[in-house]
């Protein structure tokens, strides 16, 4: 009886969300990557010879909902903070939703608001934690399909327990594909 039952919600569910998938569209997707360079604010805390920026890289894939709104799923590499004793180095994935206001049909300005989980590896250890992630950038769309981004995005609050909280700014550029 209970298969039953978790059958017939199961089925029931999946016909109340067809008409929202079915307005769903390719159209709407895109995938895009991203380098730059990121600045692990606190991460040297006064060590002498410590470099606390690097190269960072990233992948996401968004979906449009108009031409204001985007959610998007990220995966970045932020690269690393060195200094003679080690390095510290940070991941992050992320949600954020996109707020832009297209000044013209190829241009526009947006920001950024949404979560990530970070983790941060030093000398053996490691330190997982999530946060609010936000930042700012422009978008030239070079036609339908493509467009290259230029940003900024600030990740506070990386690491802590037995390694040291540290605010990650990162600048980057970054190119799109919609599916259109």
């Amino acid at each position: 009886m209970k298969r039953i039952s978790i059958a017939l919600l199961s089925a029931a569910t999946m016909a109340l969300a067809a008409p929202a998938m079915a307005q769903m569209s390719m159209n709407s997707v895109y995938v895009g990557g991203a380098f730059g360079t990121s600045t692990f604010k606190d991460a040297c805390n006064g060590i002498a010879n410590c470099d606390k920026s690097d190269t960072t890289f990233g992948l996401f894939t968004g979906y449009q909902f108009n031409r204001n709104f985007a959610a998007e799923l990220g995966y970045h590499d932020l690269g690393s903070a060195t200094a003679p004793g080690g390095t510290y180095d940070g991941t992050a994935w992320e949600l954020v939703g996109i707020g832009a206001w297209p000044f013209t049909e190829q241009f526009s300005v947006y920001g950024k608001l949404g979560g990530y989980r970070g983790e941060v590896k030093s000398v053996g250890l490691s330190e997982t934690n999530t946060d609010l992630t936000y930042g700012l950038g422009a978008q030239y769309d070079l036609n339908r399909n493509l467009g290259l981004r230029a940003e900024w995005q600030a990740y506070p609050s990386m690491g802590g327990g037995s390694l040291v909280k540290s605010d990650v700014d990162v600048f980057r550029v970054a190119a799109l594909w919609r599916f259109q």
